[in-house]
């Protein structure tokens, strides 16, 4: 690839000419006095130029991002202020390039603030996010920018440029004028404005959730009350209490490893509803953790950014950059599984209130009864339960079957390292090889729950994919994070089946991230549609339980012994079970994000009021609550899901779709595995995903196929 002479010019005066994402910058001084010689500014003297987390503290974060933007600055100066007219290299590509030390800390920062925060680590937030927001502002509303690379878009028809240079442009100038490129002067300074509030309203939004999920403890004073529970939640929840000086009691929290298993197995009743209304009524208390007022908040500075960004509402605004396009069509598409899953659900209610009345029960099955009462249908029906399942699910195990389908797959090996630094003595790190030697990437996996991790599970990069100047690959730095049980006594880390799946499902996001083959780090990896971005997870969700990938991994803890094709046979058998409840409880909560992102009116909402009359609208049964209320609903007030929740069940789609095409030609089929591989993985945001979908599949996706996968029609 030709190079830019000036931008060379300008990335040789800042000390950081190489490609290598471990150059080390210039020394500099920062306004508050501190040498700029603190780890996350020198190069990365690591395997594989991986982050120094034994030597990054928390006060080298302000002073390193000080630098980074200052030096990201003069990169863009360099740009604006070139004397040669704009072109594709000089413009849009050393625009592409520019960064990059400002996108090294503040990935390692906000990477270890989500896994491994503390009380110093949040206040550093409140700091850093507004100048990271502030930054990205400065950028994108810079006017000299702007007006260069809209020349150069103006002319994209007689530039010859290949496929993923067009696709760098066109993402490039639609970001540009997204972020309010053809605005004034004044409109400019409100947009600042707007996204300064809604940062620092999405961070308070994700710290109250996470100190809500800490605060809430059920302590339970005798042990009869615990019958059902397993012996092992039993010692952990003692264990909890003893660390909370409740000796002789039992600590259980909200938590998702501790809140499924305990609604699931605990007998009793009023115990079961004291844990479910603790986590469904987080944020909701009307104290100074409250999100009420967040929410409306967000929801009325998003109407206001979409308006003044010329979008009817922020669903239009966010849409427009989705496979979907349009609100119309999410809601179509989610109109169409509603009613068979509705009414599945509504079988699965009568199923469970049978056993009720057999057992002797006087009372309406209510929704922190549904996973107890789920558990005896399973039971019942297909004679499978977790307790049977999860000695086969060590974790160690898991990761070995995990592995492997990723080298069946993809042809890829995992070689666990011990000499990488980590954030957390529990994250293990894997160097990822191709069967010939050559580097995939780094893997970083950080399974456990802990007070200082946001609940759920998530994949990131520390460093995205791209080709250097000289066209030199250089490789991706990814991590996975869940929050599984850790393993108590003498037992090692024991899966339940949905964990295994949340495994699978994370790390076909990280796979997604290691194989890709993109210049640009803006349109590498996962920088695709929203949309589009959970089809490789959720499609690697499909192999955890296939017999061939089960015999490789499900064995037994204490015997070795592989899981036999008995239990095999009740997971395939089972695997329509609860699917009514799952769909339901999924798309209730992706219905209550579309409808608070298409509001047009800014007022102040009650927030309740407001869920209520969502639910009612779709006919949600009372037997089930939204998988997330709106004050606790992290992916769409915190996390950048808004207007984007639907993305699950519209990737499904190509999921069940793509899954069905491997089963009739042999999941491991060369010819289907390298074409998913070539088209799905390495393209990134190259190319429009529908063409990609295409191309691999020789069709477009069918939504029958979603419908059968999960039992909702014959």
């Amino acid at each position: 690839m030709k190079k830019n002479l000036f931008y060379l010019l300008a990335l040789v005066l800042l000390g950081i000419t190489s490609c290598n994402y471990n150059q080390k910058p210039k020394k500099m001084v920062t306004q508050n006095g501190n040498v700029a010689d603190n780890p996350l500014l020198q190069k990365f003297d690591t395997p594989f130029g991986v982050p120094p987390y034994d030597k990054i503290k928390p006060e080298h974060y302000l002073p390193a991002l000080e630098v980074a933007i200052k030096e990201h600055n003069k990169e863009i100066e360099q740009i604006v202020n070139n004397p040669e007219p704009p072109t594709f290299e000089n413009t849009v590509v050393a625009y592409a390039r520019s960064g990059r030390l400002f996108d090294r800390v503040t990935s390692i920062f906000f990477t270890v603030n989500e896994a491994n925060t503390s009380d110093e680590m949040e206040k550093i937030a409140e700091q850093i996010t507004p100048m990271v927001s502030g930054h990205e502002d400065d950028i994108l509303l810079n006017e000299k920018l702007f007006k260069r690379i809209k020349a150069v878009y103006d002319k994209k028809d007689e530039l010859a440029l290949d496929t993923e240079d067009s696709a760098l442009l066109e993402k490039v100038y639609k970001d540009f004028v997204r972020n309010g490129g053809n605005l004034n002067e004044e409109d400019k300074t409100k947009l600042r404005e707007i996204n300064k509030k809604l940062s620092l309203l999405k961070l308070k939004f994700g710290q109250h959730v996470l100190a809500e999920t800490n605060r809430f403890k059920l302590v339970v004073d005798t042990k009869e009350d615990l019958e059902g529970l397993p012996e092992n939640m039993i010692e952990e929840a003692a264990k909890k209490a003893k660390d909370a000086g409740l000796d002789g009691k039992w600590v259980f929290t909200i938590d998702r490893p501790t809140l499924y298993p305990f609604l699931t197995y605990c007998k009793n009743r009023n115990l079961r509803e004291k844990l479910f209304m603790g986590y469904i009524m987080k944020g909701d208390h009307n104290d100074s953790l409250d999100n009420k007022g967040v929410v409306n908040q967000i929801v009325n500075l998003r109407i206001e950014k979409a308006n003044l960004l010329g979008y009817k509402t922020w669903a239009d605004f966010r849409l427009d950059n989705n496979m979907a396009k349009t609100p119309e069509n999410v809601y179509n598409l989610m109109d169409k599984i509603w009613t068979p899953a509705i009414n599945k659900a509504k079988e699965e209610v009568a199923d469970m209130q049978k056993i009720i009345a057999r057992e002797g029960g006087n009372f309406e099955l209510k929704p922190w009864d549904w996973w107890y009462y789920a558990e005896k249908v399973r039971k019942e029906k297909y004679d499978l339960n977790e307790d049977e399942l999860k000695p086969y699910f060590s974790l160690t195990n898991v990761l070995k079957g995990l592995f492997y389908t990723a080298n069946k797959l993809y042809h890829i090996t995992f070689e666990e390292r011990k000499d990488f630094p980590v954030y957390h003595p529990d994250v293990k790190t894997f160097l990822v090889k191709y069967e010939n030697g050559d580097t995939v990437g780094v893997l970083y996996m950080d399974f456990f729950a802990r007070a200082s991790k946001r609940g759920g599970a998530w994949m990131e990069a520390i460093r995205k994919e791209y080709k250097d100047e000289n066209g030199k690959r250089v490789p991706p730095i990814i991590y996975i994070v869940t929050n599984f049980a850790k393993p108590s006594g003498d037992k090692p880390a024991l899966l339940t089946l949905e964990n295994v799946t949340t495994l699978f499902h994370e790390t076909g996001h990280a796979l997604h991230g290691l194989l890709t083959q993109c210049k640009y780090r803006k349109i590498s990896g996962t920088s695709v549609y929203r949309d589009y971005v959970e089809f490789p997870s959720q499609f690697m969700e499909n192999f955890a339980t296939e017999p061939e990938v089960l015999k490789q991994y499900a064995k037994h803890y204490k015997t070795g012994e592989v899981i036999p094709n008995s239990l095999i046979e009740k997971m395939q058998n089972s695997r329509y079970f609860n699917q009514g409840f799952a769909t339901v409880e999924y798309l209730a909560a992706a219905y209550l994000d579309m409808d608070w992102h298409t509001l047009t009116e800014k007022k102040d909402y009650n927030v309740n009021e407001f869920e209520k009359e969502s639910m009612k609208k779709i006919g949600l049964i009372p037997q089930i609550v939204e998988r997330y209320r709106s004050t606790y609903f992290n992916h769409i007030f915190s996390g950048d899901y808004s207007a984007g929740y639907y993305s699950y069940i519209w990737a499904d789609v190509l999921v069940a779709d793509a899954f069905a095409y491997f089963k009739e030609k042999g999941i491991f089929n060369p010819e289907v595995t390298n074409a998913f591989k070539k088209y799905i993985l390495e393209k990134g945001g190259s190319e429009d995903p529908m063409v990609l979908y295409k191309k691999f599949r020789g069709q477009e996706p069918d939504v029958k196929y979603l419908l059968q996968a999960r039992g909702l029609v014959k």
